[in-house]
């Protein structure tokens, strides 16, 4: 009996890593194919009404803004969680430059000091139309943020409708933003 258990004891580690190495080649395999995307988390909150929230601005930047606000804009609107310590955050801004020609974007800084998002927001030019202040990252929590950047989409009346887990630049919002902004 005792050298089943010890069978046991030793088999149990074993098949456990031959199902991890599986699981990870598989995972390796479909990166190559194209048919996994390390960056696309999936939002539980698309399709359903933005959380209730109030953020005070930034210094020199504005008020902030409230959920309300956000519900009561008659056109979409483009919701950008950013850090100015965050690097993709630095690659994003020109991207958010260009696409906030074609939409409002609004931008809540997340987790960081009111000073470094505001200096953040102003070095290069703002591509926000309003922005707030997440000191503490209660709201992105509520919105379902695994970390910055990320951004949702939200129609008019509150309803989140795309979310995207990665810097955006002008492609991304051509082939995934723009369709989306047409079925409205």
């Amino acid at each position: 009996m005792n050298a089943t258990r010890r069978g046991i004891l030793t088999a149990v580690p074993i098949i456990g890593a031959g199902v991890l190495g599986v699981g990870f080649w598989r995972m390796l395999s479909d990166m190559r194919s194209g048919a996994f995307d390390p960056r696309a988390i999936k939002n539980p909150n698309v399709g359903k009404p933005i959380p209730s929230f109030a953020m005070p601005g930034l210094p020199g930047l504005g008020d902030g803004f409230t959920d309300a606000e956000l519900k009561a804009q008659h056109r979409p609107v483009l919701v950008n969680f950013f850090a100015s310590w965050c690097i993709p955050c630095v690659a994003e801004m020109p991207g958010l430059r260009a696409i906030s020609r074609n939409m409002p974007i609004w931008g809540i800084a997340y987790e960081d000091k009111p000073e470094n998002a505001a200096g953040f927001v102003q070095r290069d030019g703002s591509p926000y139309a309003r922005v707030a202040s997440d000191r503490h990252g209660r709201v992105a929590i509520d919105w379902g943020v695994t970390g910055v950047p990320e951004s949702f989409l939200v129609a008019p009346g509150g309803r989140i409708i795309w979310h995207g887990s990665a810097a955006l630049d002008p492609q991304i919002y051509e082939a995934e933003i723009r369709p989306r902004l047409a079925g409205l």
